[in-house]
């Protein structure tokens, strides 16, 4: 399937991937007003067979097809002091 990614310009690190031919008015309005104005990063083809930095192509196939659209947020910070703790035990 193609798609492309769109990235947000108010919060970093946030992707949208749709199919290429899905307009951003056919999604809910956060995700309207998250991506507005449209900054292109990327248009790419998914296949089942090709891995992602976070997730399968399966699961961003299945995204695409049930939802219509994929949300890449960042993951949560690291907190650092969890691991100094853990080191004292």
């Amino acid at each position: 399937m193609l798609c492309r990614v769109l990235k947000s310009k108010k919060k970093a690190d946030t992707y949208l991937y749709l199919p290429l031919t899905t307009p951003l008015s056919d999604l809910p309005a956060p995700l309207q007003t998250l991506f507005s104005p449209e900054q292109e990063a990327l248009r790419l083809n998914v296949t089942a067979e090709r891995q992602f930095a976070r997730l399968s192509g399966v699961k961003l196939l299945a995204a695409l097809e049930n939802e219509g659209y994929y949300l890449q947020v960042p993951p949560p910070p690291e907190n650092l002091l969890d691991g100094l703790r853990s080191d004292k035990t």
